[in-house]
């Protein structure tokens, strides 16, 4: 049996391997030409210890003084002890480039771009393999024709062969200036995947605040729980400025279909709305809507939508399971959280 593991380094770049099921994490790692963190091979020293932020795993020998059982119980591994029982993630505490190892280039070709509003695109890529991610990670995206690039989330499962992309249309953008002309079949260079934004486990109520179209790592990360499937309860909120601004809804609503406990809040700032819920997300976000604390919390938008929650939750005296971030801004490459 052969398992995934993803290397996930501390400069946000992700490595995704092959692991047999007898096979330790740090041999296999090697065997792909990437040096994580080792010293002992034998459970002794402690120098590869990691973090497994999600799967299954059996561990071999190691001495108290390498790790202890308390660390043990809060997922740190040895990794040159580590052997896979399920796709894996782990966090490795060093760069890439100190494993000798980076982000790799895929050479794409554009399968179509859709114009979903007047505000917004959806760029569809065919991939030459499969390029693996974790849901709610980005590439960066070489501008056909420049040598520019521009860092999007993937919007797409993580397992498709054909990748998609929520793109804002901005009026002069280098990015929105190709993608009015784009043609299918213009080759396209994918770097990555990148970033600490994704999907742990889902083991508690969730909450996404997705901003404009930093929708589009949750589309990833629904897609991956629609797989998976899950009874946690899923509250999506999708805060926008204008009503043109609300795409992908059909999506949403299939994928609502998909998952029972998925709930969707639509909210748009413009005051001559005649929308529903109008103002921002944290008008329409109280303690009980994040269960009091006892929720995962996932945002993605740009940095004033990150500060105003961040103060929000702690006006309510509410401080989340755990809470995951990206800013970004429009034109420009992500800011990893």
């Amino acid at each position: 049996m052969t398992y995934k593991i993803a290397l996930n380094f501390e400069d946000g770049v992700t490595r995704i391997i092959d692991c047999e099921a007898d096979e330790k994490v740090s041999d296999a790692a090697f065997r792909q030409k990437i040096n994580v963190p080792m010293d002992c091979r034998d459970g002794v020293c402690g120098t590869c210890k990691c973090k497994a932020e999600r799967g299954e795993y059996e561990l071999g020998f190691y001495l108290e003084d390498a790790m202890t059982e308390e660390e043990a119980a809060q997922g740190m591994v040895l990794t040159c002890q580590m052997m896979p029982k399920s796709d894996c993630v782990v966090a490795i505490p060093a760069s890439s480039l100190a494993c000798k190892t980076g982000a790799q280039s895929v050479q794409a070709s554009v399968a179509g771009v859709e114009a979903l509003s007047e505000t917004s695109f959806r760029l569809r890529v065919t991939l030459p393999a499969a390029m693996p991610f974790l849901p709610g990670q980005y590439v960066n995206v070489q501008v056909p024709g420049t040598s520019a690039t521009r860092a999007y989330s993937f919007s797409s499962h993580p397992e498709a062969t054909e990748a998609s992309f929520l793109i804002r249309n901005i009026p002069g953008g280098l990015m929105s200036g190709y993608l009015a002309r784009a043609k299918a079949g213009d080759a396209m260079t994918l770097t990555g995947p990148m970033g600490a934004f994704y999907l742990r486990p889902v083991t508690r109520p969730q909450v996404f605040l997705a901003g404009g179209t930093g929708l589009a790592p949750f589309l990833s990360m629904l897609e991956q729980i629609a797989t998976t499937g899950t009874d946690q309860p899923i509250r999506l909120y999708y805060a926008v400025t204008r009503d043109a601004d609300l795409v992908e809804l059909d999506r949403l609503e299939s994928l609502a279909a998909l998952i029972p406990s998925l709930e969707i809040i639509t909210i748009v700032a413009d005051a001559a709305s005649a929308h529903a819920k109008k103002g921002f997300v944290t008008d329409h976000l109280t303690a009980a809507d994040l269960w009091d604390g006892a929720a995962d919390v996932y945002l993605c938008g740009p940095p004033p939508m990150v500060e105003a929650v961040r103060a929000h939750m702690a006006g309510l005296g509410i401080t989340p399971a755990s809470f995951l971030f990206e800013k970004f801004n429009p034109s420009e490459t992500k800011a990893a959280a």
